[in-house]
């Protein structure tokens, strides 16, 4: 049996979950609302202030989907109660970043600045202090969504491997490279 997939979901106080006759489970709380379509035969059921999903057969397929949805709904379940939070360093001579309402406004060295507009699920912040470099927080209830929006900024302008300029996640380990060395004579 699935070990991800057998675990119960705990619901938190103030969070409820509802499933409807075709699989649609909804989930709501303090930081939003989910909802995501559970296929495959799997069933849900919400007793006792817990999720419990149950698949039909051993078949290889509702294995791996009994885990992935498990997986899928506790995130839900965190992201309405929790919420999830991603912060991204800009790193490089004038580097900045400002946000005007759900516009991101990047300059991140080309000639030209970046105007990412944000899904209305997510808050985005920029702050910038003196002798620090920029950082750009987002806030969001969908995991899913704002893992998928931090890489898209991360991918205009990754980490190059000599410097580390560029945009890169908060605590991410670069790998760095040495530069070229000075030729013996």
């Amino acid at each position: 049996m699935s070990r991800i997939g057998k675990l119960p979901i705990k619901i938190p106080e103030g969070v409820s979950v509802e499933v409807d006759k075709n699989n649609v489970v909804t989930v709501k709380g303090p930081k939003g609302e989910l909802t995501q379509t559970v296929k495959g035969g799997i069933e849900i059921k919400v007793e006792d202030g817990e999720v419990t999903l149950i698949r039909p057969d051993e078949s290889k397929h509702q294995r791996s989907m009994h885990g992935l949805y498990r997986s899928l709904l506790n995130n839900m379940v965190e992201g309405v109660f929790k919420g999830y939070k991603i912060e991204l360093e800009l790193v490089g001579v004038g580097f900045r970043a400002e946000a005007k309402g759900q516009m991101l406004e990047l300059s991140i060295g080309y000639s030209h600045h970046i105007y990412f507009e944000m899904p209305p699920e997510i808050k985005v912040e920029a702050k910038t202090e003196k002798r620090s470099n920029p950082f750009v927080t987002l806030e969001s209830c969908d995991k899913q969504l704002i893992g998928q929006v931090a890489a898209k900024i991360r991918s205009l302008r990754k980490p190059e491997p000599y410097k580390g300029k560029g945009v890169k996640f908060v605590g991410e380990v670069l790998r760095r490279k040495a530069g070229k060395s000075a030729a013996s004579v």
